[in-house]
């Protein structure tokens, strides 16, 4: 019996160290970044090595949504209520992963996610905190909405570090004036869908897929030990998201770096951080979890479930 309850007890500490995201976890592999005109990729893997995903990895959002496995609708018709609010209906069977910065176009009005959430799969309504993205429209008629994938890490950043609806709105009118880009509904998703810019994603996206994940890449079927992602343009580390596992990593690997690549695309130069300022600013959050919690709090968040940490973003 002690010698049955030794094991249990082992079992919840190993479970608990390997919980956390520190150096003692990942490895940055600066020898296998990638590089495609204004953004570099760093990858960082886990220490674990690659393989299958860890049991009951939560599906991501775009891949529930997608699949119709996850119905989103506005909670009520009332803007004054509702606007920070959306319904959830997840019957999938299995807990969905929803992180701070996923966008949603439609409904009444398009909105971004506001913080890091699992929802478990139930016959009941839930309910997600949201902002909007989109501040001249709240319509009669709800569309359907569909999923835009990440925001910037710069909007990111603000929603993140101040949750405060008025400088969301702020940054969004800067980005769409410094982008040109007109928008009669001031709706940050004109930036994702201004046709120069999704043409230049979409080759974004297919060089760093191939080179990070592979010719013939299926997150359902992923089997590289990247659980995370540090990136840069010019002169700047725009910033980094590191997963618990590599099975969540692949379901959000190709619309959050939609994100970095957007600010490449519209605020980028040919990258120029050396790999000594890279280590320089993950000393800041990877060294240990006291620094970690202290850096985050100030500049991301972390985002912890039952004593595990699913998600970190570093700006």
């Amino acid at each position: 019996m002690f010698r049955l309850l030794s094991i249990v007890l082992l079992s919840l500490f190993v479970s608990e160290v390997s919980a956390q995201l520190t150096y003692k976890d990942v490895v940055i592999d600066y020898d296998s970044a990638v590089e495609y005109k204004n953004l570099k990729v760093i990858p960082v893997r886990k220490k674990s090595g690659g393989g299958a995903p860890a049991a009951r990895s939560p599906l991501s959002f775009g891949q529930a949504m997608q699949s119709g496995k996850v119905a989103v609708t506005e909670r009520g018709t009332a803007s004054t209520e509702n606007v920070h609010w959306l319904r959830i209906n997840n019957n999938s069977g299995e807990p969905v992963f929803i992180a701070s910065g996923e966008v949603v176009i439609g409904g009444r009005q398009d909105r971004m996610i506001t913080k890091d959430t699992i929802l478990e799969s139930m016959p009941n309504d839930q309910y997600i905190p949201v902002m909007c993205v989109e501040e001249d429209r709240w319509s009669e008629k709800e569309k359907k909405f569909k999923y835009a994938s990440f925001a910037n890490p710069a909007l990111r950043r603000v929603l993140d570090q101040n949750r405060n609806q008025v400088l969301v709105w702020k940054e969004i009118y800067a980005q769409l004036d410094s982008g040109k880009i007109k928008s009669p509904t001031l709706a940050y998703a004109a930036k994702k869908t201004d046709k120069k810019n999704m043409l230049l994603t979409d080759e974004y996206l297919r060089y760093f897929t191939r080179k990070l994940m592979g010719e013939n890449f299926d997150h359902l079927q992923a089997d590289s030990n990247i659980v995370g992602v540090i990136c840069i343009t010019g002169n700047s580390i725009t910033g980094s998201d590191i997963y618990s596992d590599q099975g969540l990593f692949a379901t959000q690997f190709q619309t959050l770096l939609t994100g970095y690549i957007e600010t490449a695309i519209t605020e980028g130069a040919k990258p120029a951080v050396t790999d000594e300022q890279v280590k320089k600013y993950l000393d800041q959050f990877l060294t240990d979890e006291p620094k970690q919690e202290a850096y985050l709090k100030k500049n991301g968040k972390v985002f912890k479930r039952d004593g595990r940490v699913y998600h970190i973003t570093a700006y």
